[in-house]
This record gives structure tokens, sequence and C-alpha cells, in this order.
């Protein structure tokens, strides 16, 4: 009885606390009536400015960026890789132009790879590497494509131990068997050449186990059983 009291007690205590509180919130916003108006208000105006800010610039600006890039990608695929950096004196501007121009844009991101593959291309590694770097992008196939570009420039200028790490990542980024394979073999060469065995042989043993479906899978065991000797 005493219990069933007890617990009459603390449930009317919470009720009691409650409505403290509920006539405390009440209490506050008839005392800061004109404030909380005006705080709604300004949320209302904010949401709405952004809705027309990507309604009648960022919406349409990301389509032109991307409509810049047209000439620059179909110049990219027919190998003249200076043309589409700097431009073809008609009206493409070149890659460098829809950076400045597009700037964080979704054109504005494919113009660094783009600008950083065709610099790759010519040879001019030390040109490609910022470009590349500047690239961002989360999904599976061109991110870690563009990373994995980057590690084969930091192994052309030498600097072996940078670019099988960057490879490594390119594999991790791309995580399937059309990319990540590919990427492991050069990091295991790389790493070979770096006097690190046992970092080449788990690049090694990751092709096989984890993308055995991936072209280099058939062969990698003579990589394996060289460095298990």
């Amino acid at each position: 009885m005493a219990q069933k009291k007890k617990a009459r007690t603390a449930a009317q205590q919470n009720a009691a606390n409650v409505g403290e509180a509920v006539s405390r919130t009440e209490q506050y916003i008839e005392n800061n009536k004109k404030k909380l108006t005006f705080i709604v208000c300004a949320v209302i105006v904010i949401i709405a400015a952004a809705l027309l800010l990507n309604t009648y610039y960022i919406a349409p600006r990301q389509q032109k960026s991307l409509e810049a890039l047209v000439t620059g990608e179909k110049l990219f695929q027919a190998g003249d890789f200076q043309k589409a950096l700097e431009g073809d004196s008609y009206e493409y501007d070149g890659f460098d132009a829809i950076i400045k121009h597009f700037r964080g844009t979704k054109g504005a991101n494919l113009a660094k790879a783009y600008a950083g593959l065709s610099h790759a291309q010519l040879g001019q590694y030390e040109e490609a590497i910022p470009y590349l770097k500047g690239f961002k992008g989360k999904d599976h196939m061109i991110a870690p494509s563009v990373l994995g570009a980057l590690g084969n420039c930091y192994a052309q200028q030498g600097d072996n131990a940078k670019a099988a790490a960057t490879l490594m990542a390119a594999a991790a980024k791309a995580d399937n068997n059309a990319l990540s394979a590919g990427y492991l073999v050069q990091a295991g060469q790389l790493f070979e050449e770096l006097g690190e065995p046992s970092k080449a042989l788990a690049a090694y043993k990751q092709v096989k186990e984890k993308y055995y479906q991936s072209t280099q899978a058939a062969d990698i065991d003579k990589y394996i059983e060289r460095l298990s000797k």
C-alpha cells in the first residue's frame, strides 16, 4: 500500500514537473513572441533564398559547366591533349578556363581530372599532380582511376614509396575487379623495388583472395610463389 502511495506521489511529482516546464515554455513564448516570430521569419527567408539560389544560379551554372566540358572531352578522347588543355581558338577555351570560370561546379571538378590526365599523357607529370590531387570524387570508378593516375605520376618521378601508397589507396577506393587488382599488382611491383617483399606479397595475396575474378588473378600465383620461396 505504502509503495503504491509512493508511486502515485512520484507520478504526481513528474506530472507537476512536466506541467511546470510546459508552463515556463508557454510563458517564454508569450514574453518573446516578437523575437520568436522574427527568428521563424528569418529561417523561412534563408530557406527561400537557398532554394532561389539553387534554382536560378547554382543549377544553371552546374549545367553550363558540364556543357563547356563537352568539346574538351572529345579532344581528350581523340588524343589531342594539348588542345584539350589550352582550347581550340574557337568557342572552347580549355580545361584551365573551365576550372577558373566555373569554380566549385561538377564541370570544374571533372576538368581537373581531365587536365591532370592530359598533362600525364604529355609526359608532364609534375604539372599533372596538382590537378589530379585537386579532383574530388566518391564513386568507385572515376575517383580511384584519378588516384591511380596520380600514383603512376609519382612512380614516373621516381617516388616509388608515395606511388605504392597511392596505388594501394586507389585499389581500396575502387574495391572492384575492374580496377583494384591492377593497382595492387602495380603497388606490389613497386614494393619489390623498394625492398619490401612482405608488403608486395600482401598486395599480391589480396588479388588472389579478394579479386580472384579479375584478369590479373589468372597469373598472380607466379608473383606469390616467387616471394614465398
